[in-house]
């Protein structure tokens, strides 16, 4: 149903790029366009600590250190299957370097930084690990080719299957350096989606032949913020765009019909979280709703050098609002699927600020590899998972400096996580939820350390290393991996829902044929569907969507890593 006006619930990638392709192929005025949120970093973010203290999840957890830089996350891009992002930033400038768009930025700076990792896995009294040796057995590989070549009609015969679940035949898989660099490298569990694996297994096939060198992975310039949010940001309030932010839509007001199935929204609701108070907006006829449904950022909380990141049990502003919606629509999906299980969920990260390179010298000759963005992931020695086997303690992301634009020459910034924030660290004797940022950065010491080939081992050099952080801020994020969760396809509503007259949902928690989700380009492919879909362009314009499953060259290749 063609619209002349939009009002988009959430200010993050999805929604943004909804508004591009509304302006650029609906040839909409930016002024038809308002967003209302609680803040304009989504998902993609990076900044100055200060600039983040008073932001809704932190305003009643003040920083006792507000130095340094924090980045809540970061995600790897691939130009192979991002096509829809690499379009999206190929139609806006960039916002640090003059005369590029955002795409071209992001390639000048691929092209001459591309990765290589050296050290994708680390273990104790080993060193680097050769990840090239998969380490799967016939079992392992067997269930893996049913999922690659499971058709996707089939696909529904995974709703609420898990991950451990699937290879109940063959644990032997959770022991294997395919595993553990999965899991680090996309986020997944063994309680996560096996539905949702499949798409990754389809989508990412070809990462078969080089996972362990990470050299499909493509990098921004800077924090993807400044590179991917900012360029979108600056575009579209030049088109006149509005947004408006430290608003939380608590309620939306729908049309009663005879049937009761007509989704059309009518009005509003909304909190100004300056003010505390409650406002109402009335949504005309010519008006479509843009929603972004779920966010893995919500309820997340900031800790500094010395304090924890507390815990918010908050279910999430964003999910708090499609339950809502959901509890009066049969076909909108079940929000607590995603976010009544923080076990399955929940992750911890940090970023450290030092003010000099010392400890950014010693990983990279630990590593043997120069900064750059490459994924390290600290193996236990010992069994610490509930099948009493090995897993990967702590992993970190060492980035091209600076990482930030406002950075000093001298300055590192680098960041790290835990996928399972209520293990103990081994050097910090107590979870890593409820270590400080100091503790967090002795652990990840002590973990190099245990790597290290010498002749001088690091941890000679804590007290140097320690001196120079100018702060480290953990992150507790209790939905991190919650579009992992396990699920069912019906669990989430799609783009446009049947019997929608002016309602689109977008972002990570929307169901799309073939899409894996964790991804921009997920994101990004819902806003465009939105966005076709209210100014009336036919979904065959849509970005041709690669499927490198029904590659014959790439499954090959991709056979032939499997029995390495």
């Amino acid at each position: 149903m063609i619209k002349q006006k939009a009002v988009m619930i959430g200010a993050g990638l999805a929604n943004m790029a909804a508004a591009v392709y509304l302006i650029q192929e609906g040839h909409w005025d930016g002024s038809a366009i308002t967003f209302y949120s609680l803040d304009a970093h989504g998902s993609n973010d990076g900044a100055v600590t200060a600039d983040t203290t008073d932001e809704y999840w932190n305003q009643f957890h003040p920083l006792a250190n507000t130095k340094g830089y924090v980045a809540r996350g970061g995600r790897m891009l691939n130009y192979r299957t991002y096509v829809d992002l690499m379009d999206l930033l190929s139609r806006i400038p960039s916002a640090t370097e003059p005369n590029m768009t955002a795409a071209e930025d992001t390639y000048d700076f691929d092209a001459k930084h591309p990765t290589f990792d050296k050290a994708r896995l680390l273990q104790g009294g080993k060193g680097i690990l050769d990840a090239g040796k998969l380490g799967l057995d016939n079992k392992d590989r067997l269930l893996l080719t049913k999922l690659v070549m499971m058709p996707d009609s089939e696909e529904e015969t995974l709703d609420n299957v898990s991950i451990a679940a699937y290879f109940k035949e063959s644990p032997h898989m959770f022991q294997t350096n395919f595993w553990y660099m999965w899991e680090t490298t996309f986020a997944f569990r063994t309680q996560s989606s096996a539905q949702e694996l499949r798409r990754y297994m389809h989508m990412m096939i070809y990462e078969f032949t080089q996972i362990e060198h990470l050299v499909g992975v493509n990098r921004t310039r800077y924090n993807q913020f400044e590179s991917i949010m900012l360029p979108l940001i600056d575009y579209l309030k030049a088109q006149g765009v509005k947004i408006i932010l430290d608003k939380r839509v608590t309620a939306m007001q729908f049309k009663d019909t005879t049937m009761g199935d007509e989704i059309t929204v009518t009005g509003l609701t909304m909190l100004d979280t300056q003010t505390d108070e409650e406002e109402h907006v009335s949504i005309p006829e010519d008006t479509a709703v843009i929603f972004t449904n779920g966010s893995i950022t919500d309820s997340a909380t900031q800790g500094d050098m010395d304090h924890a990141a507390p815990e918010n049990p908050d279910y999430g502003a964003a999910a708090g609002l499609w339950k809502q919606v959901a509890s009066r629509f049969y076909n909108l999906g079940h929000p607590d699927k995603f976010f009544a299980d923080r076990d399955a969920s929940e992750w911890i990260s940090f970023t450290l600020t030092s003010k000099d390179h010392l400890l950014l010298n010693e990983i990279a000759r630990i590593t043997t590899q120069v900064p750059g963005n490459a994924l390290n992931s600290f193996l236990s020695t010992q069994a610490i998972t509930p099948l009493g086997q090995q897993d990967v303690n702590m992993s970190i992301v060492v980035h091209h400096q600076p990482h930030f634009t406002t950075q000093k020459p001298n300055e590192t910034v680098l960041w790290g996580y835990c996928l399972y924030p209520r293990r103990r660290g081994e050097f910090i004797d107590k979870p890593y939820i409820a270590m400080t940022g100091r503790e967090m950065a002795e652990e990840l010491i002590g973990q190099l350390s245990k790597v290290d080939p010498g002749p001088v081992n690091i941890m000679t050099k804590k007290a140097a290393i320690m001196d120079a952080i100018v702060n480290n801020i953990p992150v507790y994020m209790p939905y991190a991996s919650a579009l992992f969760n396990n699920r069912a396809k019906a669990d989430r509503p799609k783009v446009i829902p049947a019997h929608a007259t002016n309602l689109a949902f977008t972002g990570e928690f929307v169901e799309q044929p073939f899409q894996m989700i964790f991804t921009e380009q997920s994101a990004v492919r819902s806003g465009e569907i939105a966005a076709y879909h209210f100014a009336g362009i036919p979904m065959r314009k849509l970005v041709k969507t690669p499927r490198y499953d029904k590659d014959l060259k790439t499954l090959v290749k991709a056979t032939k890593k499997m029995f390495s």
